[in-house]
């Protein structure tokens, strides 16, 4: 493919970089810092060609022998950031990447163990649904069979943590199942991808067998956190740090240069449970925002949808204005399950303290402890197709099931 490094004026601003393939009255430049950007193509535009080179083509990189010396790691690509490129038809980041291309982006992977893998599917996380976690955990289950040492799962990052919260629930893994992303794609100076990635690998031949969220520590690409899948939430747009654990400390960490891991929490350990899935999830589940002078209307119109489980995030300890209560009672006496959360994410529900709270829990919620709100959502799904007795279901909410809650909270 031929590219042309070109200077364009337009309007009395001059931008340089390389000609990219566009389409239209549209000209995409990539620019010394790595970016793209898009100028419109007219008679204001002026276009010199500063230097004219070749560039050969991508290759697809095939997997290496198998090394019997190292485990085996397989690649689960769901698409996201980690998995994508720029389309220089709209100079935009589009999902496109298979797991060959991220072996071939990434060499240093194949140093760590054996890789296989498959595409799952190929989307931005946005577009994720219910079913496609369940085709995920099944997919993750039969690598296992297969003799899979550990599971890489790529994934985007704005709803890799409920994928993950989902996992936590849906198996009982005895090796880790790692979900890693990046915040910024391949083609940007500043991403993120290799450090994640290689990071990820180390965790998915280490001894956590758990399901758990690898991402970058700090701004350096030093080191990365590894997170417990149910207590990890995205805390930024665009930084590469945005990943937090809440509530909770991060199993441990691991250090790019040395690739050693280094724990502080406890977790579950390779081989000390069997596999398992339980891959069942009620979808009638929503989760609802209180906010001041907000109408009841809301849960009124999931209970005669037909809803079988809620979620509300309410204010400080869990509460609401007192006109939702009658609501969230008539919710509850039309077999709705309504767990209370709060919208602070540090501390946990309690709401035994002012009248509020009481009149909520007379009416029937479930206090969720110091859960994230998200990922009681995706508890309350599953825990609803295990069972629908309210007591049941009220003692499964406030079990700590894959460590997404603590009996006691910690002072920090």
């Amino acid at each position: 493919m031929k590219v042309k490094r070109v200077e364009v004026e337009r309007e009395g601003i001059t931008h340089t970089g390389l000609l990219m393939p566009s389409r239209g009255a549209c000209i995409v430049l990539k620019l010394d810092s790595g970016y793209n950007i898009g100028l419109k193509k007219d008679a204001k535009t002026k276009v010199t060609v500063l230097k004219e080179g070749v560039v050969m083509p991508h290759k697809k990189v095939s997997s290496p022998s198998p090394n019997p010396a190292l485990p085996t790691i397989s690649i689960l690509s769901t698409g996201g950031t980690i998995a994508s490129k720029v389309d220089y038809r709209t100079g935009a980041v589009t999902s496109q990447f298979d797991v060959e291309d991220i072996l071939g982006a990434i060499p240093e992977l194949t140093e760590i163990a054996n890789f296989r893998g498959k595409a799952i599917y190929n989307i931005l996380s946005e577009n994720m649904r219910i079913k496609y976690w369940q085709k995920l955990a099944r997919a993750a289950a039969d690598e296992i069979k297969k003799g899979a040492d550990g599971i890489m799962v790529t994934h985007g990052t704005d709803t890799m943590t409920y994928t993950a919260a989902a996992l936590s629930f849906m198996l009982k893994t005895p090796v880790p199942i790692v979900f890693v992303g990046s915040q910024r794609s391949a083609d940007r100076p500043s991403s993120d991808n290799v450090v994640n990635a290689v990071c990820a690998a180390k965790v998915a031949t280490s001894d956590i067998a758990e399901v758990a969220v690898v991402m970058h520590a700090g701004m350096s690409d030093d080191e990365c956190l590894i997170h417990r899948g149910t207590r990890v939430r995205k805390m930024h747009t665009s930084r590469r740090d945005a990943f937090q654990s809440i509530n909770a400390k991060p199993i441990g960490t691991v250090d790019y240069k040395t690739r050693k891991i280094h724990t502080s929490e406890e977790y579950r350990k390779r081989g000390e449970q069997k596999l398992a899935i339980n891959d069942k999830l009620e979808a009638k589940c929503a989760l609802v925002k209180f906010s001041p002078d907000a109408e009841p209307d809301v849960i009124n119109y999931y209970t005669d949808k037909g809803y079988k489980g809620l979620v509300i995030e309410g204010t400080g300890l869990g509460h609401v204005s007192t006109e939702w209560i009658p609501s969230i009672k008539k919710a509850v006496d039309n077999g709705v399950h309504v767990v209370m959360m709060s919208q602070c994410l540090g501390g946990r529900v309690c709401d035994r303290v002012y009248d509020t709270g009481r009149d909520l829990l007379k009416a029937g919620v479930i206090e969720g402890e110091d859960m994230l709100p998200e990922v009681a959502l995706v508890k309350l799904m599953w825990v609803l197709a295990q069972t629908k007795n309210s007591a049941e279901v009220r003692q499964l909410m406030q079990t700590n099931i894959a460590g997404e809650l603590s009996e006691r909270s910690k002072q920090a």
